[in-house]
């Protein structure tokens, strides 16, 4: 009886788990989300405090529709108008309302990426293209749900009211008082449609690039170190890339939870309206200033998450 225990095999068994490698490395399969998790969010909290200026402009110029109500000419004439304005700190009005969501936001993403990899992995401990597609999409679906929609739209709604002469929110619990009462706690969920489709396309993309360029750099050596500075270089490649390949979602998603929300029956009717009156480029809309944010904001991302959980597997075992 001893002798067939001891030579039993766990059909579910993966090797690479106890040997060498990044899910090893990470401590087991028990602490690999969690560390994600934790990673993550201090990841999200030290990013958006570097990058939120960007991401301000790039968000006026989505709001900036054509007709009477324009204000801007482009990225330089937001920057100034705002600056003289409102004084140079006027590029982190909503600050606080993104740093709120980034921490929990980048906490899902890593941790439920991070997760998912554990189940997607090879017997040789890398990700098929599909596997690499499908844990990336996993991870932008759940911060989208769970994090990005109800953040976003307060961000959002904040930046517009900013743009009237004489702007309602006081501050951050105030504004979500003040959108609860009036439009119910799906007031903060607006543009959930879009955001889902923003979101999972948006690291499917991300992590799809960010592994394959990994993997080729390893060149099939799963213990070849990667330096931090070739990790930043992947990332803003990776960056890049989803922006391309989703800003006109971008753009409906923001004018889904501006406050002019309630003109649009829906996600598909506000493209629907956007094509017919404004014309297949204002798809495009903030595309530079959001080509700079992502690049930058995905290159420091993911050399940041990689050098915490550089240090999380040292001391935490």
């Amino acid at each position: 009886m001893s002798t067939k225990a001891g030579n039993f095999k766990n059909p579910f068994s993966r090797p690479w788990m106890t040997e060498t490698g990044a899910a090893a490395a990470a401590g087991g399969a028990g602490s690999v989300g969690l560390k994600g998790v934790v990673a993550g969010g201090i990841t999200g909290g030290i990013e958006i405090c570097i990058t939120f200026p960007t991401e301000y402009v790039k968000t006026q110029l989505q709001l900036d529709e054509k007709g009477g109500t324009k204000k801007y000419t482009g990225i330089i004439d937001c920057v100034k108008k705002t600056v003289k304005g409102h004084g140079f700190f006027g590029l982190y009005r909503g600050l606080s309302v993104l740093l709120y969501g980034s921490i929990p936001k980048s906490a899902v993403r890593f941790g439920v990426f991070e997760q998912a990899k554990l189940y997607m992995v090879t017997d040789n401990g890398t990700l098929t293209t599909t596997g690499k597609l499908a844990c990336g999409l996993a991870a932008g679906v759940a911060e989208a749900v769970f994090a990005v929609t109800p953040m976003e739209t307060v961000k959002v709604k904040f930046i517009n009211d900013m743009r009237m002469e004489k702007p309602r929110f006081k501050g951050f619990f105030h504004g979500v008082k003040m959108i609860v009462r009036e439009e119910g706690i799906g007031g903060v969920y607006k543009g959930v449609t879009a955001t889902i489709m923003k979101q999972g396309s948006n690291q499917a993309i991300r992590f799809f690039v960010m592994e394959s360029l990994r993997d080729w750099y390893k060149g099939g050596d799963r213990d070849k170190p990667v330096p931090k500075y070739i990790v930043g270089l992947f990332g803003g490649v990776a960056g890049a890339a989803s922006v391309f390949g989703n800003t006109p979602i971008d753009v409906v998603k923001t004018r889904m939870q501006g406050l002019e929300a309630a003109k649009y029956r829906s996600t598909w009717d506000c493209f629907i309206k956007t094509w017919k009156h404004e014309g297949p480029l204002a798809f495009y809309k903030g595309t530079v200033p959001r080509l700079s944010r992502v690049v930058f904001d995905v290159a420091i991302t993911f050399t940041i998450y990689d050098s915490i959980m550089d240090v999380f597997n040292y001391v935490w075992k």
